[in-house]
């Protein structure tokens, strides 16, 4: 251990220094929300009405940041992905499905994933605070609480084993070629192609954010392993996700006498803090309610739908479609891809009714 690690844990405890890690990367996010215009739900929604794809592109610009440098930290020595949350766990093919369907299709109904209503709480929206508290009740009832039990005899969860279940892993195990390599040209590829968008290229202020997001789910990698290698206290390596860290964080915020601080924490107070920031730099800083009680019953069940969903899933559009796929770990492809269509069916009901649907 060098003198900066032992200072540092010297310092600080461990769950402190994990909750810096949190609030380092939720800032990004949090400026990313705001001045980037950084949206789950809203590249969705420019996509369906034909808006614009630019949106959808930053994904792309995120996803090659954050694949490129986490196989890189892996090829250096300083993570190990096998200790990843996502590559740590048997993939249940079920659980990404029902889980990512009922997400996507509650993010629709709701007007928000859980990162973007934190965002729009952290400039005032009440309406979306509202949708944080029952996200993250709701989750942590599926999560560890009365219908736990119930989520673990539908939708098992056990350890991986010897074979992580990662995309890069496969791969390299039938072919001769390192993992980092098949990782780091997948992230070069996804940045390359996401770039021969001329929406894209013509924003350069979308690719910075979208290269801040990247930064930002690495950071979280970077950190956690550090702390875990360093610390005496065996954690697990995790990056940002924001359905269980709502419901840690609300239940810190009840019972911190006898609890302690979180990576998850950190990073929901990070968004907050950030999304704050960027209101007050653009100037969007306003007060909002829910003037209609339908409009407030939607919110609700679309909350709880997220949070329910993202338990199964083992994480949020954040979690699962970018931590996730920034590892390559096999449910991250076919949860996001879930997300979008629940999100797609939840918008279409809105515009036109079930009725309408072919």
């Amino acid at each position: 251990m060098d003198a900066l690690s032992a200072l540092l844990l010297d310092r600080f405890s461990e769950p402190t220094l994990m909750a810096f890690a949190g609030l380092f990367g939720g800032i990004l996010l949090g400026l990313a929300a705001r001045l980037g215009r950084f949206c789950t739900l809203g590249a969705i929604e420019d996509l369906y009405y034909g808006a614009t794809s630019t949106r959808f592109a930053m994904w792309g610009i995120a996803l090659g940041v954050a694949l490129i440098g986490t196989f890189a930290l892996s090829s250096g020595g300083l993570l190990n992905l096998d200790d990843t949350l996502y590559l740590s766990l048997a993939w249940n093919p079920l659980a990404s499905i029902i889980g990512g369907l009922t997400f996507g299709y509650g993010m629709a109904i709701a007007g928000n994933c859980g990162y973007g209503a934190l965002a729009r709480m952290g400039c005032g929206d009440l309406r979306s605070f509202m949708i944080v508290i029952v996200m993250g009740v709701s989750g942590y009832v599926a999560l560890g609480g009365p219908l736990s039990a119930l989520r673990l005899s539908l939708f098992p969860v056990s350890d991986a084993g010897s074979v992580p279940p990662g995309i890069a892993h496969l791969i390299a195990g039938y072919l001769p070629v390192d993992l980092h390599v098949v990782g780091i040209t997948v992230g070069a590829l996804l940045i390359f192609f996401t770039l021969l968008h001329k929406g894209l290229r013509d924003s350069p202020a979308s690719i910075l954010w979208g290269v801040v997001v990247g930064i930002a789910v690495l950071s979280g990698w970077a950190a956690t392993q550090w702390i875990t290698a360093n610390g005496f206290d065996r954690t697990i390596v995790i990056s940002h996700t924001f359905i269980a860290p709502v419901g840690e964080t609300l239940l810190y915020l009840m019972t911190s006498s006898g609890n302690t601080i979180s990576f998850g924490t950190g990073s929901v107070v990070g968004v907050i803090l950030g999304a704050l920031a960027g209101c007050m730099i653009k100037g969007h800083m306003r007060w909002e309610a829910c003037e209609d009680p339908r409009e407030l019953r939607r919110q609700i069940g679309g909350a709880v739908l997220m949070g329910f969903g993202a338990v199964i899933a083992v994480g949020c559009s954040v979690g699962q479609g970018l931590s996730a796929f920034s590892v390559l770990a096999y449910s991250a492809p076919v949860t996001l891809a879930c997300i979008v269509l629940g999100a797609v069916i939840g918008l279409r009901q809105l515009v036109e009714g079930f009725s309408r649907i072919d």
